[in-house]
């Protein structure tokens, strides 16, 4: 994967207590069971991490870790 996928990857971790090594490219925010306050969380996060804002259906419930990462890979290529 990339290595914006990685870095969302190693956010979800450190930010969020989930296992780096359990998360899947095919996973959604929900399936991680990500409230909608933690994708808050998460959105501000990463605009920090990456530079680019988020919008929530850019990084929503149903979102899969790949599709977040291509969003975010797309925006850095616009800036």
């Amino acid at each position: 994967m990339s290595n914006v996928y990685d870095r969302l990857v190693k956010l979800l971790a450190t930010g969020f207590g989930l296992e780096g090594h359990e998360i899947r490219p095919d996973d959604t925010f929900s399936g991680l069971e990500m409230d909608s306050l933690a994708l808050v969380e998460l959105s501000v996060s990463a605009e920090e991490e990456f530079g680019v804002p988020l919008t929530e259906e850019e990084l929503g419930a149903n979102s899969t870790l790949a599709e977040a990462a291509g969003v975010i890979e797309e925006k850095l290529k616009a800036v």
